[in-house]
């Protein structure tokens, strides 16, 4: 599938958070678009976005409005994404999807482009964003398990509310203010109260009773890291912070890796920074990794209850490095010679 050196983009879904961040994404890092065009499902009012010192207008997504683009970006849900990503593959264009829609389809690449940007020549014309918490996971494991073999991984998210959207930070700012002023907090977005308080449940419970994102976390870095048979656990938390998302990993490996051969060797790889002093207390937090591009980390340690264990404390902004920035990087992939 050829693209030409400054293609024609688009974004689906570019009014939310998702899909504003992917427009900054694109100012910020300059990308070679020849034009870029933002769409939204739901329109309302006429709405304008700026880029580049210009006014974007926001087109309705329908699947005429899709010709003549090389890549769109999707920042939508799963059911619009299963409508309208093959409307841009039949158009000759490249979708990059942000939703669980693709992700788990066997000829779909789920890229990390730090990670397994290989599988990019793999693409049939879609290719997949991973869920924002495993892409920071899978970057901090990738190094780790070329080096020492993985053995287990069990996680505890702890993810913001701008993982939901632009609706759940409006009610975590309403519900602040309400408990701060002796009101009541009413939930809507989420289940239970999110403001000064920890919701052990992100997305739906299957029968089993794990949720829709523990499992999708379970089976995207497995696919990632292509390593189908790898025992993962994970708890996801919703935490009553605005941006990024933080994890505790435990890793056991197949081989001795110890905390300082771990430093050494994330240090060492692009888009991870480790800040990590044990002695003074140094780590990365969700407040101080907003709107950075880097995913951090921090508290590694020895876990001395099995034979080859570390902890690993992850942090990243789900909104850049875990969605946005992503995307963009992908398609910054396609446009190189390699990638085609």
């Amino acid at each position: 599938m050829e693209l030409q050196a400054k293609p024609n983009v688009g974004i689906a879904g570019a009014t939310g958070a998702v899909g504003l961040e992917m427009l900054r994404v694109l100012e910020q890092r300059s990308f070679p678009a020849e034009t870029v065009r933002v769409f939204a499902s739901d329109r309302g009012e006429e709405r304008r976005l700026r880029f580049r010192q210009h006014d974007l207008l926001v087109e309705p997504l329908t699947a005429d409005a899709l010709d003549g683009l090389d890549i769109v970006l999707f920042a939508t849900s799963a059911e619009l994404s299963r409508r309208y990503v093959p409307e841009v593959v039949r158009r000759g264009g490249i979708a990059v999807d942000n939703s669980r829609e693709f992700r788990m389809v066997l000829a779909v690449p789920l890229i990390v482009p730090e990670v397994n940007a290989h599988a990019l020549k793999e693409h049939r014309g879609i290719i997949a964003n991973p869920n924002c918490s495993t892409i920071q996971m899978v970057q901090a494991l990738r190094p780790l398990a070329e080096r020492a073999g993985l053995k287990r991984v069990v996680a505890a998210t702890y993810q913001s509310v701008s993982g939901t959207g632009l609706a759940a930070i409006e009610e975590l700012e309403e519900q602040s203010t309400a408990v701060l002023s002796g009101g009541d907090a009413s939930p809507d977005v989420y289940p239970k109260q999110i403001a000064f308080n920890c919701l052990p449940q992100i997305d739906v419970f299957d029968e089993m009773g794990d949720t829709r994102e523990e499992l999708k976390m379970i089976g995207e870095t497995r696919k990632i890291l292509e390593l189908p048979g790898l025992p993962i656990a994970v708890t996801c938390v919703r935490v009553p912070v605005f941006r990024s998302h933080a994890i505790a990993v435990n890793v056991e490996t197949e081989r001795e890796l110890g905390p300082d051969e771990a430093r050494a060797l994330l240090s060492g790889e692009p888009g991870i920074r480790v800040i990590d002093d044990p002695t003074e207390g140094i780590y990365p937090t969700q407040a101080e990794t907003e709107r950075t591009d880097e995913t951090w980390v921090g508290r590694i340690r020895r876990d001395d209850s099995v034979q080859h264990g570390i902890w690993l404390w992850v942090v990243s902004d789900n909104l850049r490095k875990g969605a946005a920035l992503n995307a963009v990087q992908i398609a910054e992939r396609l446009i190189d010679a390699d990638a085609r």
